[in-house]
């Protein structure tokens, strides 16, 4: 069942937003090579506590920490680990906060010192299939629109799509229907209406798509060990556009 948001409880959900864009920006501004993900994972969730939120994925079904961070092949829902990050290595850091019930989701690819320029393409292409996507996110058309969107500009430049994870409604609870695949043709799905609230959220490999899991049941891999970025936005539908909720 699609779940239409008050203007109030959209209002609720932007300033959540803001907090975890917020978060976000601090991360960036962290990273370099020999941090850990573990450390950065405890910076986020004590910024998130501090600003009087709860970050939401900590113990969602047994997951055991704030933040996931994916490094490199990781293609998301990473384990924050003590290995510093090196010089050359890219990372996403993903987030839910909850403030007063109401939720916002954002991840973001960063780049550790000096990356390769495959891997920064990887980057900026990945961020801008987001913004095509967040484009088609209009009163009138339908999810397949987004889907569409994003495949055909990342297949164009060079990148596959992952299948096995996609976006989704949000709002008192982490996911609720509809789903947002990233990839698929337009024209399809459900119609967009003023008052949902999503995620975008693509992840484009620089190889194969297909995804592999780890023994910890939570981290997805490339299955060819090629990098994978993702970049992830909580956007409201609205009669003026989409307005993105966790804008940095």
């Amino acid at each position: 069942m699609i779940i239409i948001k008050t203007p109030e409880q959209i209002k609720k959900m932007k300033i959540a937003g803001e907090i975890l864009a917020d978060c976000h920006k601090e991360i960036a501004s962290i990273i370099k090579p020999g941090i850990t993900t573990e450390e950065i994972n405890a910076f986020a969730e004590t910024y998130i506590l501090k600003r009087g939120a709860i970050p939401e994925q900590k113990g969602y079904h047994g997951y055991p920490f704030a933040t996931c961070a994916s490094v490199n092949d990781v293609i998301c829902h990473g384990f924050p680990n003590k290995v510093p990050l090196k010089n050359g290595d890219i990372v996403t850091i993903d987030m839910v906060v909850n403030l007063d019930g109401w939720l916002a989701d954002s991840a973001w690819s960063y780049a550790v010192g000096t990356i390769s320029n495959e891997a920064k393409k990887l980057l900026e292409i990945t961020e801008a299939a987001l913004y095509k996507g967040i484009e088609q996110a209009v009163i009138g058309n339908r999810v397949g629109d987004i889907s569409h969107a994003i495949q055909t500009f990342a297949e164009e430049q060079g990148f596959s799509v992952v299948r096995d994870f996609v976006g989704h409604a949000i709002g008192s609870n982490m996911h609720e229907d509809p789903q947002i695949p990233h990839f698929g043709p337009p024209n399809v799905g459900k119609r967009l209406k003023e008052g949902m609230v999503i995620t975008i959220e693509p992840m484009l490999n620089i190889g194969m798509y297909h995804a592999k899991i780890d023994l910890d049941g939570w981290t997805a891999r490339t299955v060819d060990g090629s990098l994978s970025a993702q970049y992830e936005h909580t956007l409201a539908i609205t009669a003026n556009g989409p307005e993105i909720l966790t804008k940095q």
